[in-house]
């Protein structure tokens, strides 16, 4: 085990008090690491908070390092995705790259009774154990659940971060789209790139956001997009879900998305956007099961709507230009769970993860990899646990579900993603 080389005091204070707060002095002097998830939603999310005067760094380390760490600081029995969070904060910390008397750690909690809420104290557990227990955990949440004098953010500034959520799921969508027959290789990945940094320009400043400013740029995005030079047949389109990190991360599902791309498919994610409605529709839920203040249920059904309103007025604009497959409305998808399972399954992804699976196959979108991480219960029952009805009941679903964990060969995973992409060239 490595020697902690922080003075006696420090660590010993550290041990004391669990939570060590983020002071304002901090936000001028240290560096915030962001766990990488969406490659393109995040960098947007960074900019904004750079723009708040943070100092933002999001982890790009990767590889064995990461996984040994996570297992060595965290319960082998804890879910894969955290183990992976950890490991890769703790493996930046031991990397020599940042000083780290000046650096702290952001992670977000939804106020569920899963990973998002849940990966903060096992990360401080995990910093304690390894010597870092001085350094400063910050929890990004909208519900109150802990606050720092040095980290905080306005409704105008989580109004931004909305908008880099619809912002992240159009060029995301786009982009899918694009790449598998784009004429010179790498033109769409370009195009990705000079769009978020237009618009990283775009959310600076303290002009109020609204559609009516969102709208034009949509529309120029949509219009890039479309001249991109394309040719060939149509490719096998081929649906992601399951649990959000190892759906999302290309270090959760040992990039899923590219060797999908490698393989001749075309790539369907849903949106993140799906998942935020998810988690806003389940308070709702909760009011009707539980019962609970009427005002809390009233400000939730707002946001509920402005949400779905939003979507809506995506899925216009995308119809609209008319050269792309626009995401499902959000009402549509929750319709399209019953029969299936109940709206009141909400642990995790919930009853979202099998909604989304029949949203693919609605579409069109037969081929299907549900990513299952290791310690995922919920993600087992409504991901796993659901495909034999779902087939049940749509025959020509051609659905692969792959276990992502510590120990899991990355060759057997994409044998079975092969097999998959086997049967729907045969079904073409």
């Amino acid at each position: 085990m490595e020697q902690c080389t922080r003075p006696c005091s420090q660590c010993a204070g550290a041990l004391k008090e669990e939570r060590v707060v983020f002071t304002q002095e901090m936000k001028k002097t240290h560096t915030i690491l962001i766990p990488t998830m969406l490659p393109i939603h995040f960098r947007f999310m960074a900019n904004i908070l750079e723009q708040k005067g943070y100092k933002v760094k999001i982890l790009e380390n990767a590889g064995r390092s990461v996984v040994d760490e996570g297992l060595k600081n965290v319960h082998n029995d804890t879910c894969y995705p955290a183990l992976l969070v950890i490991g890769q904060m703790i493996d930046a910390l031991k990397s020599g790259e940042y000083d780290l008397d000046k650096v702290a750690l952001l992670i977000t909690q939804t106020g569920g009774g899963c990973r998002a809420s849940n990966y903060i104290h096992l990360l401080r557990k995990a910093l304690q154990k390894s010597g870092f227990g001085y350094i400063p955990v910050i929890s990004l949440n909208i519900g109150g659940l802990e606050k720092n004098p040095g980290f905080t953010l306005s409704v105008s500034d989580y109004e931004k971060l909305m908008y880099a959520v619809i912002l992240g799921d159009l060029i995301m969508l786009l982009a899918n789209q694009c790449r598998p027959y784009e004429v010179e290789e790498g033109e769409t990945d370009r195009t990705v790139n000079r769009w978020i940094e237009v618009m990283s320009e775009f959310f600076r400043g303290k002009k109020v956001l609204n559609w009516g400013r969102m709208r034009p740029y949509c529309t120029q995005i949509l219009r890039d997009f479309a001249a991109i030079p394309k040719a060939g047949k149509q490719k096998i389109r081929v649906g992601v879900v399951g649990e959000i990190y190892v759906k999302y991360s290309p270090l959760g599902n040992n990039n899923l998305e590219d060797f999908l791309h490698s393989e001749g498919a075309e790539v369907v994610v849903p949106g993140l956007l799906d998942f935020c409605l998810y988690c806003v529709y389940n308070m709702i839920e909760d009011h009707k099961l539980y019962g609970g203040p009427k005002g809390k249920y009233w400000a939730t059904q707002a946001a509920y709507r402005y949400l779905v309103g939003k979507k809506r007025k995506l899925i216009e604009l995308i119809r609209e230009e008319g050269t792309f497959d626009p995401p499902e409305d959000f009402e549509a998808i929750r319709a399209m769970a019953e029969g299936y399972i109940s709206t009141g399954m909400k642990m995790g992804e919930g009853w979202l993860l099998t909604a989304e699976m029949v949203e693919l196959i609605h579409k069109g979108i037969n081929n299907i990899v549900c990513t299952q991480p290791f310690g995922c219960l919920p993600n087992h029952i409504a991901g796993k646990g659901m495909i034999h009805l779902i087939k049940e009941k749509n025959p020509q679903a051609n659905i692969v579900a792959v276990d992502y964990d510590p120990g899991a060969s990355e060759v057997n995973q994409q044998n079975r993603i092969k097999l998959m992409l086997a049967n729907a060239a045969m079904a073409q």
